[in-house]
């Protein structure tokens, strides 16, 4: 089924050519169907790169999908026009009187600074909270996930001896749980950051539970309250380039980047990189979108007491 956009979205005609299913607002229109709500939060400096590889992966599922953007009002983006941010996103507090079945929070390469030192935080906790109100589930990636437990558990981040960047082979944990239902024993997934937070210190914590892990970037996918809020510590939403994208900015910069593990053959930045987790990511949000939202949502998502965990059987 359709993931329903905005008409004029320039990522549309990217979709489109790589045949996924997308759906103006003209034609959802006129079908009688009740779409599933997700908003996505888009703290990624370059606006366009998030909307395509999320939109990709909230395409793989037989729902119908209608997807509103949320920006921050209290940051200046320096890398996605006015315009666009004008015409396709709305702010926090034009959303906060709204509901919404499911909230995907990106993550954001502020990750050297402190949580309290970057320019948006106080607005973003005010969306923490909201979200615990007012979502079914909420999907936290990498540093988006990090500062949600900062924000609900207290768990600090980190700082890494050197920048964690490849593809890495995860274990999961808890194979009956339905979020990872599908996976293989093993699999895996792109990280890009400079900081962690402990594995001891997520699995210390009595309100999380770990449905993967990796011997060498740690505990990549945990949840809490029964699947209404899940943490994913790196980046399955990532397309087969990005993280070349990210070496090569790098070079330029003069940072001396290492090369991305397991990512470019025999290690040789000039070869086409294989992309050898875009399954286990579908795998991952089709789980998320079924189990966590489209399951446990109310069909009527107004007047709602979202305070409640979901049902046990979700554990």
């Amino acid at each position: 089924m359709p993931v329903k956009i905005p008409n004029d979205l320039p990522v549309r005609e990217i979709l489109e050519k790589e045949n996924i299913f997308v759906m103006d607002e003209n034609r959802a229109v006129h079908q009688d169907i009740r779409p599933i709500q997700i908003c996505i939060l888009n703290l990624m400096p370059i606006k366009e790169d998030t909307e395509l590889q999320i939109l990709r992966e909230l395409s793989n599922t037989p729902l119908q999908i209608d997807v509103t953007f949320m920006k921050m009002s209290s940051h200046v983006s320096k890398h996605t026009s006015k315009s666009h941010l004008d015409t396709f996103y709305q702010t926090f507090s034009e959303l906060e009187h709204k509901s919404f079945d499911g909230l995907i929070v990106t993550g954001a390469p502020v990750e050297l600074m402190e949580f309290e030192e970057v320019d948006y935080w106080n607005e973003l906790t005010r969306v923490f909270d909201w979200s615990s109100k007012n979502v079914t589930s909420t999907l936290f990636l990498c540093w988006g996930a990090q500062a949600a437990m900062y924000h609900f558990y207290g768990l600090r981040k980190r700082l890494l001896g050197e920048k964690l960047v490849g593809i890495y082979r995860h274990k999961v944990y808890n194979r009956k749980t339905p979020l990872v239902r599908g996976f293989d024993d093993c699999f895996l997934m792109p990280h890009s950051r400079y900081t962690e937070v402990r594995t001891s210190d997520i699995t210390g914590c009595g309100e999380l539970t770990v449905l993967a892990k990796s011997e060498e970037a740690g505990v990549s996918i945990c949840m809490a309250q029964n699947g209404r809020k899940v943490f994913i510590m790196g980046h399955p939403e990532y397309g087969r380039m990005q993280l070349r994208r990210e070496y090569e900015r790098d070079r330029k910069k003069g940072l001396n980047p290492s090369i991305p593990k397991n990512y470019f053959p025999d290690d040789d930045p000039e070869k086409r990189p294989l992309l050898t987790w875009r399954a286990i990511a579908n795998n991952l949000y089709t789980n998320w979108l079924n189990y966590y939202v489209y399951q446990s949502t109310p069909y009527n998502l107004d007047g709602t007491p979202w305070g409640e965990e979901l049902p046990d059987n979700y554990s």
